[in-house]
């Protein structure tokens, strides 16, 4: 019998429209985003279906916007199919937070909230600290690390075998991408993002969450949840309540993740919200993993019922 899992992606993974045909076509997308709406006071889901884009990539916005998309798709996914339960449920970055909420670790409405702060919080640190992030392609990570060191950059992402992320101030992170071909680097690619997440330039945005996350219930997930900061399952809500806070200093660990998520035998991945990143990443690290994209209500539709049934 194939078990499922899910992957919820993270900021970056935004873009206007998402998420509208899922809400014009199944009442518990309605439902999230009405919802949202009316905890947050504002109509995310106008940003979310028509943007306009300046509004959907600030960070404040594009966390939320991501979250409640995400959740949209997964809640339209089980009207369809009442029996889905995930075995494991993992997200990059912020697709924690909606990973937590598919395992029913936390509730929609404090993940949204909590969701929103975290949003807050980081692009406060961000205006206190700018900074910002690099793709390196083709470095080893002995190499990356030796160039942060170089540098005074440090490594925030660890995506696939051939893709490292690092972050820093503006004049580090550019002195990092010139010199990253000396290193072993195939390409140093600047990423559009509004400061130096997963690094202590986030330190501010961290202490701040961690005040939020004391008030948050948190429950033991209905399933295997992957955090970022270990890649190691976890169960106990005190240790995912730590983690969440620290995964904002420290390094995605996506390469483990998957390495992790590779042990379960007969798995079936179900990637759920924007984007198809976490696809071609999961395909990197182990060709094996199977995992489908459900972005778009056809999606859905072309859904196999061995697929999400078994």
């Amino acid at each position: 019998m194939k078990k499922i899992g899910f992957l919820f992606p993270g900021q970056g993974a935004q873009y206007v429209g998402m998420g509208r045909d899922f809400y014009d076509s199944f009442e518990p997308a309605r439902s999230v985003f009405d919802q949202a709406d009316k905890i947050l006071g504002f109509k995310i889901s106008e940003i979310c279906f028509r943007g306009p884009d300046s509004e959907l990539i600030r960070t404040s916005n594009a966390q939320i916007a991501i979250f409640v998309t995400s959740l949209a798709v997964l809640y339209s996914l089980q009207s369809v199919y009442p029996k889905l339960n995930p075995s494991l449920s993992c997200g990059l970055s912020l697709g924690e937070f909606t990973a937590l909420v598919a395992l029913k670790s936390i509730s929609f409405e404090e993940g949204l909230q909590l969701v929103r702060r975290r949003g807050e919080l980081m692009e406060e640190a961000c205006q206190k600290n700018p900074g910002t992030m690099a793709s390196l392609l083709g470095i080893t990570v002995e190499n990356c690390l030796a160039l942060c060191r170089e540098m005074g950059t440090e490594l925030a992402n660890l995506n696939s075998y051939d893709q490292l992320v690092i972050s820093g101030s503006l004049e580090t992170v550019a002195k990092a991408c010139e010199l990253a071909k000396s290193k072993g680097a195939k390409r140093a690619i600047p990423l559009k993002v509004g400061g130096a997440f997963h690094s202590s330039l986030m330190n501010h945005a961290k202490t701040g969450l961690e005040e939020v996350l004391r008030k948050v219930t948190i429950q033991k997930p209905q399933g295997t949840f992957i955090p970022n900061v270990t890649g190691e399952p976890v169960n106990d809500p005190e240790v995912i309540r730590t983690l969440l806070a620290k995964q904002l200093t420290s390094p995605v660990q996506w390469i483990k993740t998957m390495e992790t998520v590779s042990k379960f035998e007969a798995m079936e991945l179900l990637e759920l919200g924007p984007g198809r990143v976490l696809k071609g990443l999961a395909k990197k690290i182990n060709s094996n993993l199977n995992v489908i994209s459900v972005e778009k209500r056809e999606d859905l539709e072309q859904l196999k019922p061995i697929t999400v049934e078994s």
